[in-house]
């Protein structure tokens, strides 16, 4: 056992000991709350980001209870370009670091891809697939040199299939069910574990607040519950699973998106995911 001072020992090469935390963005309600609340079961320590201090608030008070783990809270929009460094102090006040990157945190657009304010479309990029990203490669090299660690992003079923009226959703999530796999396969032999879960619909106010909640696709497929998406994810990663869709039906809707034709699976998507909204309502989310 080494005898040398802590800082004689840094100058030796040896990395601090500090703690490890899972971060969850997007962490103060829907799938990123109900992930955290499995990981605070397992004994994790936890970091919860999302831009709304009063939710966060709540979020980490309904944690706490029961539980001796911590569990700390950071306001943040995440899609500042100082974001990587704005995490990597909160968690040294914190004496920690990232053993857990949880990539929850994403937003939605419904209606025609035409149509969509260029200011929304640059903040779906931003924050669906830059965000995500940027993290990503942020937190690998220090789980690469610890030789653990691991990722959960969170995508969709839809990144399995074009998405005519919600295109850029569609698409961010293709994108990250697609980097994932990737950079799973590049980690491995490092201790690192890289999953994606592909959830179907999910009963949050997401669909609303994209001005989806009149689509088809939401009377086909039964909605899940966060929490159930939180316990499929969470065992996936656990199991060292590189994609998880959760639930029976999901799986199906998995095959099926990655084995039809796309001349076939396109056209029927289009009449799923089309938003039918009455044309005052429709004409006042395009103005």
């Amino acid at each position: 056992m080494s005898m040398l001072p802590q800082s004689q020992a840094a100058l030796a090469g040896s990395p601090p000991v500090t703690r490890p935390f899972a971060v969850v963005t997007g962490g103060s309600e829907g799938i990123g709350l109900a992930i955290a609340r499995e990981l605070v079961g397992r004994g994790y320590n936890l970091l919860l980001i999302a831009r709304h201090a009063e939710r966060l608030d709540a979020a980490a008070a309904s944690l706490r209870a029961g539980t001796a783990t911590e569990i700390a809270t950071l306001a943040l929009d995440l899609t500042r370009p100082d974001t990587p460094a704005i995490i990597d102090a909160r968690l040294e006040g914190l004496d920690g670091h990232v053993d857990l990157l949880v990539n929850n945190a994403g937003i939605g657009h419904c209606g025609a891809f035409a149509d969509i304010r260029p200011d929304d479309l640059e903040a779906l990029l931003a924050l669906n697939v830059a965000v995500p990203l940027r993290l990503m490669r942020h937190v690998l090299p220090g789980m690469r040199a610890r030789r653990r660690g691991g990722i959960l992003n969170v995508a969709s079923l839809g990144g399995f299939v074009p998405g005519p009226w919600q295109a850029t959703y569609y698409a961010s999530k293709a994108m990250l069910l697609s980097a994932s796999e990737a950079v799973a396969a590049e980690v491995r032999g490092y201790g690192i574990r890289v999953t994606v879960v592909a959830p179907g619909p999910v009963a949050t106010a997401f669909h609303a607040r994209m001005g989806a909640a009149r689509a088809y696709y939401l009377r086909l497929l039964p909605a899940a519950s966060p929490q159930s998406v939180a316990r499929w994810a969470v065992w996936g990663y656990e199991l060292g699973l590189r994609v998880v869709a959760p639930g029976f039906l999901t799986v199906l809707g998995a095959v099926a998106c990655r084995h039809l034709p796309h001349a076939l699976l396109v056209p029927f998507m289009a009449t799923l995911l089309h938003p039918r909204l009455p044309p005052e309502e429709g004409a006042a989310r395009n103005a």
